[in-house]
């Protein structure tokens, strides 16, 4: 099985947001390759919120190229078997943390935002992760800062998006 066709398969059982979710499997029915950063129509993106053992904060990466305060993630790689593994992978790597553990029931929500051209956007899958306990985290080339938010601070700080995410992740835990 192709990362595309996990996408196909994820986004068919993903019963929420059923308008954008049609979107994202339009888009791949149109560009074959549209799971990939060269897509200039746009491409899909995996993406995770990660969340500290106690379930009170969550862990933001202030986004070099953006300056904003962000989930972890990022563009899909060839090595990455399923749009979970590409999650989870971005997240591990932008977060600096081992062993974080995906929420389970597959994305959390849907999002899709423009981008500067060449790209005009990202169609995010979401998903949500627990950090293990200890976990340290270490800023990586693709951040300016990390920090770890209060559920309560999140919103002054994020854009809706990481608003929308962070309480549809607090409604699955």
């Amino acid at each position: 099985m192709t990362l595309h066709d996990d996408a196909v398969l994820v986004l068919k059982a993903y019963e929420d947001q059923a308008e954008l979710r049609q979107a994202y499997l339009d888009h791949l029915s149109v560009h074959p390759d549209g799971m990939w950063k060269a897509c200039e129509a746009g491409h899909l993106t995996a993406s995770a919120l990660v969340i500290d053992p106690e379930q009170r904060r969550v862990l933001l990466t202030l986004h070099k190229k953006l300056s904003m305060w962000l989930q972890m993630g990022g563009h899909c790689e060839p090595g990455d078997a399923t749009m979970a593994a590409a999650a989870l992978r971005e997240a591990e790597e932008e977060s600096g943390i081992a062993g974080l553990t995906l929420l389970a029931g597959g994305p959390v929500r849907l999002d899709r935002h423009p981008i500067p051209a060449p790209c005009h956007w990202h169609l995010d899958v979401q998903y949500a992760a627990l950090a293990p306990a200890g976990a340290v985290e270490a800023i990586s080339d693709e951040s300016l800062d990390l920090r770890w938010f209060g559920y309560d601070e999140v919103a002054a700080v994020a854009d809706t998006s990481v608003v929308n995410l962070l309480e549809a992740t607090r409604a699955r835990l």
